[in-house]
């Protein structure tokens, strides 16, 4: 006995309903469930325990070059005076000068602060370019060779992993800023709902940044939003 195909073998579709409510339309904001890689993931590594790399120093070429003709200049015009006046000549103006200027100008004169001021700041400086590695823009990778060190560009990190982006469905645009310990990005979602969107997104640019081989694998906080209203 055949009992009726009709309304039983029917399914109701989801029906979409439109809303003005600008709250369905705002923004989907999340933070990546990501962890960095451990120690020991990703493979041999041959470069540790853990293949963990420094940063890269920077030569610092020139503030070297500016510091070294400066320091020229000012000995050889010392040398000169000094020679100057070992050959009979009397000293130049200048040091006659700086050394009256030395020896009668109090501690505690304006001029004098002021010069103090600036050579602690400038040696401040110095400090700091001799201290630090520099080349915030290079993130070092993991060492798959004990002889071989490699860098990424964070540009190029950011261009890859905005690259991973385009190709979720839903995405009409994104930007993204890679920087030391995390990795924001922002993406525009012209349909799907925003969270599927972001849990795609999620997912795509966790195995993005896997895969670039960082030495320490940044953080991921991935907001997607809908398009502004023309007009």
């Amino acid at each position: 006995m055949s009992e009726p195909q009709g309304s039983e073998s029917t399914r109701k579709l989801p029906v979409l309903e439109k809303t003005d409510d600008p709250g369905t339309l705002g923004q989907s904001s999340s933070a990546a469930a990501y962890e960095p890689l451990r120690p020991g993931d990703g493979g041999d590594d041959g470069g540790g325990e853990d293949g963990r790399q420094g940063r890269f120093w920077s030569a610092r070429r020139v503030p070297a070059c500016v510091l070294a003709v400066l320091l020229l200049v000012i000995a050889g015009f010392f040398l000169y005076d000094i020679a100057a006046v070992r050959a009979g000549h009397s000293a130049m103006q200048w040091r006659k000068t700086l050394a009256r200027e030395l020896a009668e100008r109090p501690l505690d004169d304006t001029a004098v602060l002021v010069g103090a001021g600036v050579a602690a700041a400038l040696g401040l400086w110095l400090l700091l370019l001799a201290l630090t590695p520099g080349l915030r823009d290079v993130l070092p990778m993991r060492r798959t060779h004990r002889d071989v060190r490699a860098g990424l560009h964070r540009a190029a990190a950011a261009t890859a992993l905005r690259d991973r982006a385009m190709e979720v469905a839903g995405v009409q645009s994104a930007r993204v800023r890679v920087k030391r310990r995390k990795v924001d990005v922002r993406a525009v979602s012209h349909f799907r709902e925003l969270d599927d969107v972001r849990a795609d997104l999620d997912t795509t640019l966790t195995d993005g940044i896997q895969g670039l081989g960082l030495s320490r694998s940044p953080g991921l906080s991935v907001r997607v939003a809908r398009p502004g209203r023309k007009g």
